[in-house]
């Protein structure tokens, strides 16, 4: 099943009238800026998908900045999108990608069999001449999907301190060397982790490189398989955008430490490495 959708089939799918759901992932608990960016403007056909409120959980210490949501929660905004067994659901977003990353992973992870990740985004659909639409987006219609977790492979805290395979961070290389944190208590990595930024899975219109350049990648830092490897960011966004390039490649899925930096870093008690 194909992970990717592009800009040029999905306009060509709206202008034809199909009934995939797109969702615009955006993020607003923290900026407030997401349901007004998604109101000023998105693709046609599109539901608002609140990355911080659907996707999430409540932040703390104990568990990172960005915990997996509940099945309450999840069922909540299924019903909230309508979704459907029978329909495609579509996730894209108007950053870098890395919201829809998410989306797609936290759908997956729910059981949700049928989705698909806009390459480029709406950054992309825009440079093309695709125009976008202003208002509250399409009504939902009655779905017949409610979440059902456990469908990704995760690690918790604990797989993580016992884990003697490969630990993948995929933040930018100044946060993995402890240059520089805006986000989380301390600066640095987890001790033994090899870092491959999420950026540099992309080409500059923010479409994903190629399947076979994304394995050259992932083999300069000794991933040729997913078996063994745990992979994680600050709390589950570029990381989710790392293992989807892993599946383009052909590498396969994974294990998700979703709790990542923010939730590591938060205990005194654990070790951080600095450095390249």
């Amino acid at each position: 099943m194909s992970i990717l959708i592009s800009v040029e089939e999905l306009a060509e799918r709206i202008h034809a009238g199909s009934n995939n759901i797109i969702l615009a992932c955006l993020w607003e608990a923290h900026s407030g800026s997401g349901f007004p960016a998604f109101n000023s403007e998105h693709i046609s056909t599109s539901r608002f998908c609140d990355v911080a409120l659907a996707l999430s959980s409540v932040p703390s210490s104990k568990t990172g900045r960005n915990p997996l949501p509940t099945k309450a929660n999840l069922d909540r905004w299924f019903r909230r999108w309508g979704l459907d067994s029978k329909r495609q659901v579509v996730v894209y977003d108007n950053f870098k990608g890395l919201y829809a990353a998410r989306a797609w992973w936290v759908l997956k992870w729910a059981g949700v069999e049928d989705v698909v990740y806009l390459d480029g985004g709406q950054k992309l659909w825009e440079a093309k001449g695709h125009q976008t639409l202003g208002g509250p987006g399409n009504l939902s219609t009655p779905g017949d999907l409610t979440a059902d977790l456990g469908h990704m492979p995760t690690a918790t805290i604990e797989d993580v301190k016992a884990h003697n395979g490969i630990l993948l961070d995929a933040r930018e290389a100044n946060r993995f060397a402890g240059r520089k944190e805006f986000l989380d208590l301390k600066a640095g990595h987890i001790p033994g982790a090899v870092n491959v930024p999420s950026r540099d899975l992309l080409q500059e219109d923010g479409t994903f490189k190629s399947a076979e350049e994304l394995r050259e990648i992932f083999a300069n830092v000794g991933i040729t398989s997913a078996d063994n490897v745990i992979a994680y960011s600050g709390s589950g966004n570029h990381s989710a955008q790392a293992i989807i390039a892993m599946n383009i490649a052909g590498i396969g899925t994974p294990r998700h430490y979703v709790g990542g930096w923010s939730q590591w870093c938060a205990d005194p008690k654990n070790p951080v490495e600095r450095g390249e």
